[in-house]
């Protein structure tokens, strides 16, 4: 590609000749030529292309067949390609896996792969599992993904390793012998207590926040720090839930953020992303959802295409020129947001083309800006 517009050039008297002598001139060979010379901007040699099939062909017959195992590997390598780690749970919990939150007694320092009874059906938000629908055969059905101690926000690979090892020198005890054995700091406590990695000590989040304020470091006597057991604390709902899963792993491992409000968007109309298929195309809706991606490319002539999540699917949004410089401010800046637009389909792939793009907290006061705060985008990458 560095080269490629240069030998196009070179050629182009050439192959304006013999689209000649094919009775293509004008306007037709011009668009040829266009096309072919916007190509040459990005084109893979052949050999690049054959080993990228190879690998969309491998990465996608173990999605098939080993969902949660694929999952695990990938979250074990990030970071890495286009989708976010939390894209990447909602993806493999529509089809079908089991994601499970850090634990401590429980979690590697990775994602790995954790045995359980069965894998629950009526988690795949919005239809069956991908692997019961077509028939197709999973050999890893018998195990979920369980997040590595390394998701945790301030925790990493290193530590999360030193906590693992000590584990197996001899199981936690309570926070406090955690926190002498392994050195960790209030503010690691508090964001595996917040990521609910405390549960096995029979703590909630907000009882396990409690007392990772009064956890012991090995510089202290054993015992001289006063450790008052936490009061009557009120129990996060399950959109507080949410919220400090998005903060502590940026990952929500059990609930797509949108889930908890779907029943008020529809009540304003708004159709959820995994029903468009069954709306016709040409029709106007309305949509809502997080906003994971932008980009512009060279060649789109100034076109902005933004990537939108709910907790049933993805859609690809078109925007112009035009309704990026009139809704900017939440088509630019805002994660959660309401798109307005006409469907548009094509062999089977189904875009909105937008014409209006809002905040989410027009329509859901306090919602977007929860979300603004725990989410991003990955923007024109």
């Amino acid at each position: 590609s560095k080269r490629g517009i240069e030998r196009i050039e070179k050629v182009k008297a050439k192959l304006y000749e013999g689209m000649a002598e094919k009775g293509i001139t004008g306007d037709a060979a011009d668009a040829i030529y266009v096309k072919i010379l916007s190509f040459a901007g990005f084109g893979f040699a052949e050999s690049h292309a054959l080993s990228f099939a190879l690998l969309v062909y491998a990465s996608s017959w173990l999605k098939l067949h080993y969902p949660a195992a694929f999952l695990a590997g990938l979250l074990r390598n990030q970071p890495m390609g286009f989708y976010s780690p939390q894209s990447l749970v909602a993806d493999a919990r529509r089809h079908g896996v089991t994601v499970l939150r850090p634990d401590i007694a429980l979690s590697g320092a990775q994602a790995g792969l954790e045995p359980v009874e069965s894998v629950v059906p009526d988690q795949c938000v919005g239809s069956e599992p991908e692997t019961q629908r077509v028939g197709q055969v999973r050999w890893d059905g018998g195990f979920a993904v369980r997040l590595g101690l390394d998701a945790v926000k301030g925790i990493g690979l290193e530590l999360a390793r030193r906590i693992e090892a000590e584990r197996q020198e001899a199981p936690y005890a309570d926070i406090t012998d955690l926190a002498r054995r392994t050195g960790l700091t209030s503010q690691q406590l508090e964001a595996l207590a917040t990521a609910g990695a405390f549960e096995g000590f029979g703590l909630d989040r907000r009882q396990a926040l409690w007392m990772s304020g009064y956890a012991e470091s090995e510089a202290h006597l054993p015992g001289s720090t006063a450790a008052p057991a936490p009061p009557a604390l009120p129990t996060m709902d399950a959109i507080d839930e949410t919220l400090a899963d998005l903060w502590a792993t940026r990952i929500s491992p059990d609930k797509h953020p949108i889930e908890h409000w779907r029943e008020r968007l529809r009540e304003h109309g708004i159709v959820a992303i995994g029903d468009l298929a069954s709306i016709e195309a040409g029709r106007r809706v309305h949509v809502a959802g997080l906003v994971t991606h932008r980009q512009r490319p060279g060649t789109a002539q100034g076109i902005t295409f933004l990537n939108l999540e709910d907790e049933t699917g993805m859609l690809n949004v078109v925007c112009s020129v035009g309704v990026m410089r009139a809704h900017r401010q939440a088509a630019r800046n805002r994660v959660a947001v309401v798109i307005r637009g006409r469907l548009e389909r094509q062999d089977g792939v189904t875009n909105l083309l937008a014409d209006r793009v809002e905040a989410l907290d027009v329509l859901l006061p306090g919602a977007g800006s929860a979300l603004q705060a725990r989410q991003s985008s990955r923007d024109f990458r």
